[in-house]
């Protein structure tokens, strides 16, 4: 199994006065959404649970985080990590000016398990390069370091060890 990722060759323009340069742009060759019936359905034959149970299972879950994160807690995430509420905001120097409409955005944060991290860091990458005509004129399988970014943790590889000879 790998992640797939496309490099596609894109005119880049840094300046408006300038011409620009054609550079490789890579991306995440993202695949279909699975819908939760599908899910549902798969974490139902991996469990030995029926699929009416699951569904509910599923459905509380859900709640429950919602309700815990929306509280200011980091709710665990059975296998996968840790999600919470965050946000961005303006910083005011004066008290008196702290306001809710300091707030720009609202958002969610997920902070990856340390076991997915290592499956993450050990999943293979398959680049496919697609020059300017959309002609596929290259294939490329990763034998990277596999460093992962962590927003929790300072550095490419989020507290794991590097590969030797990084």
């Amino acid at each position: 199994m790998a992640l797939k990722v496309k490099a596609v060759e894109r005119l880049l323009k840094f300046d408006k006065e300038k011409e620009g340069k054609y550079r490789y742009v890579l991306s995440p060759d993202l695949y279909t959404a699975l819908n939760q019936e599908k899910v549902i359905k798969e974490a139902a034959q991996r469990s030995g649970v029926m699929p009416g149970v699951m569904q509910a299972c599923w459905d509380a879950a859900g709640q429950v985080i919602k309700a815990w994160a929306t509280e200011g807690h980091s709710v665990a995430i059975p296998g996968l990590g840790t999600m919470r509420f965050g946000l961005r905001s303006k910083a005011v120097e004066n008290v008196n000016d702290v306001k809710t409409g300091l707030i720009s955005t609202r958002r969610i944060i997920f902070t990856p398990s340390v076991d997915l991290k290592e499956e993450l860091a050990n999943t293979a990458i398959q680049i496919t390069c697609i020059d300017r005509t959309g002609k596929e004129v290259k294939r490329v399988t990763s034998t990277d370091s596999g460093d992962i970014e962590d927003p929790e943790n300072d550095g490419p590889t989020g507290g794991l060890t590097p590969n030797p000879g990084d």
